[in-house]
């Protein structure tokens, strides 16, 4: 281990017990966090214990959530949270945040609202480059007044979720194999934009004047820039890192 990932660990109590405290002061005593969606282990402290039994209090306190290998894929909440890369909340079966979205409006939160005893909630999302997605959450049992709550809090909370999943991934040594990217040249990274936007390689040779060949040796460039073993992984690597945006070259 190196020292930098031993120094996050020896961070990460103390980070743990701050979105408990947060959210005990705020009335949304009630954690739940993930460092990255798309692990199916829980978020757990160096010896491997879930902060979920070790520090966070859930609503049911008989209700092991972490140990739901399938959750990741069921609740609305971590569907929301790879949508959107800025906090919201819930209350009233809805979803909101700052400025209307389509995106939250379509989530079906009917699972939350049938919950018993859940109330209002605040989410805070993670991205991280790389497509690496984590999420921490505020709750209480009862209706809290969430939205004031939101607009007065919701930045800290965003700071300090970013502050908890960032620490812990670089503990954990996430995402593995990252390195620092070289520079991809301006061909590379049109090759990728359309690549991004579904179009083979002949037809991104045609739309920029290049044989296939010469568009499968960017590409192929570029994946052992970003370290990425495959052109799908190029596309996610390059979108993380902000080489391939909404728009095609």
């Amino acid at each position: 281990m190196t020292d930098h990932r031993a120094t996050c660990w020896t961070a990460l109590p103390a980070l743990v017990a701050k979105v408990q405290a947060i959210g005990d002061s705020i009335g949304l005593p009630y954690i739940a966090a993930q460092a990255d969606l798309g692990d199916p282990e829980p978020m757990a402290d160096e010896s491997g214990r879930p902060y979920a039994e070790t520090s966070f209090r859930w609503i049911d306190p008989d209700y092991a959530y972490w140990r739901d290998r399938k959750l990741a894929l069921q609740v609305a909440f971590l569907t929301a949270a790879r949508l959107m890369a800025e906090p919201f909340y819930y209350s009233e079966g809805r979803l909101r945040t700052w400025r209307p979205t389509g995106l939250l409006d379509a989530v079906d939160c009917e699972q939350a609202k049938n919950t018993p005893n859940f109330g209002e909630a605040i989410i805070a999302p993670v991205h991280l480059p790389r497509g690496l997605v984590g999420a921490v959450f505020w709750c209480s049992r009862e209706p809290v007044g969430v939205k004031a709550l939101f607009a007065a809090h919701a930045g800290d909370l965003h700071n300090l979720a970013l502050e908890l999943v960032a620490t812990h991934n670089e503990a954990r040594g996430r995402p593995r194999n990252a390195k620092v990217p070289q520079t991809l040249t301006r061909r590379e990274v049109q090759c990728l934009r359309w690549a991004a936007a579904g179009k083979t390689d002949g037809e991104i040779g045609i739309i920029l004047s290049l044989s296939v060949s010469t568009v499968r040796f960017h590409l192929r460039n570029a994946a052992a820039k970003l370290g990425a073993t495959g052109r799908a992984q190029s596309i996610q690597i390059a979108a993380g890192l902000g080489f391939v945006g909404a728009r095609a070259a």
